[in-house]
């Protein structure tokens, strides 16, 4: 791997301003918009949840 491959890597996984990405299917949406799901995990408290596949893998803007 060599250093230009190193930085599109890091910008394949930067979120765009004010958005938030799903790691596992790449859905966006803005951060904190009514799109994504809340759901509460007993022990871990508030979590964000992809409204397509479900994942809580998700890289936020907040």
């Amino acid at each position: 791997m060599v250093v230009c491959d190193i930085y599109r890597d890091m910008a394949s996984n930067q979120v765009t301003h004010d958005r938030s990405r799903c790691r596992n299917c790449g859905f966006e949406a803005p951060g904190g918009d009514d799109e994504w799901r809340r759901i509460e995990v007993p022990k871990l408290g508030r979590m964000t949840q992809c409204p397509h596949c479900e994942s809580t893998d998700i890289i936020t803007s907040r």
